[in-house]
């Protein structure tokens, strides 16, 4: 059994994309430019986009971020899209999710201008990321596809089964595995909360890519021997013990099913900083202006 290490290779990419960006200077190109919208005071969200704040700093990255307060109405947070949008200095533009209840989410995702929509999460992206052509792939995805590269992981004719359908995982993993690509051509079922006995897939699946959001939903009873187990889990469960009052946990249930895998990823320290990379990655993408002028 080999653990994969997303740690590991997210600062692995992190030195290649601060090395690009020294180049970039040194070139008298213009820097990659990140900015970020923050609405409200959530814990999760604030964490991740102090992270966010940090890593572009790591690799050189300018970065922006805009903060709103929960009562921040849709036309506002709208303005301030559009004013990112025609920002000639900034290349990426995230939305922290989720939004308060009164703005709709899938507004938002769309006012953003779709070259600079670094999250992937556009209709004009995940159209080409579909059909094939060259996109900003959702950060987790992209991630994944990543450590399954870099760890040399055969997936051609392998059968995936990918547990959860939402539309920042589960459906665009089963179309990049799908694809006739190194990773990619393999056979891939998705299940979801209506499928009845999900271990009659799981059973038989080579690769496991678990993204539902049940704490160690996936037992070693419904994983055969040498699967390769993706666990994109991250739910906050409590922990007195620790500093923080919890812990993070996968949908995997690690100590059970580690010693039947041939590759795991851990929690936390395996999908989780390779979709904090993965943005990196495009924003440094949208820089270069590699796919839309």
């Amino acid at each position: 059994m080999q653990i994969i290490d997303g740690k590991k290779v997210a600062e692995q990419i992190k030195l290649e994309i601060a090395e690009e960006v020294k180049q970039m200077k040194e070139q008298g190109l213009k820097i990659p430019h990140l900015a970020a919208i923050l609405v409200g005071h959530d814990g999760g969200s604030e964490t991740y986009v102090a992270h966010k704040v940090k890593d572009c700093a790591e690799v050189g990255f300018k970065s922006t971020l805009v903060r709103f307060e929960d009562d921040v109405t849709e036309t506002e947070l709208l303005a301030a899209v559009q004013k990112l949008n025609n920002d000639s200095d900034v290349d990426g533009i995230i939305v922290q999710l989720p939004v308060p209840k009164h703005i709709s989410e899938q507004k938002i995702i769309e006012a953003i201008d779709y070259r600079k929509d670094v999250d992937g999460f556009h209709p004009i992206n995940v159209g080409r990321t579909v059909i094939g052509l060259p996109s900003y792939v959702s950060a987790t995805p992209f991630g994944i596809v990543e450590l399954l590269r870099r760890y040399k992981v055969e997936t051609k004719g392998k059968n995936c089964v990918v547990i959860g359908r939402s539309n920042i995982v589960g459906r665009p993993m089963s179309i990049l595995l799908s694809q006739k690509a190194q990773p990619g051509d393999c056979t891939v079922t998705v299940c979801h909360s209506a499928t009845p006995d999900i271990a009659s897939y799981t059973s038989k699946a080579d690769i496991i890519i678990a993204a539902l959001g049940k704490p160690g939903f996936l037992k070693a009873s419904m994983v055969k021997e040498g699967a390769v187990i993706i666990d994109v889990g991250t739910t906050r469960v409590p922990a007195p013990e620790t500093k923080s009052g919890f812990r993070l946990k996968g949908d995997v249930d690690y100590d059970e099913v580690a010693p039947k895998c041939s590759f795991i990823t851990p929690v936390p320290g395996g999908v989780g900083p390779m979709t904090r990379v993965s943005l990196l990655q495009n924003t440094l993408l949208a820089a270069k202006k590699s796919f839309f002028k």
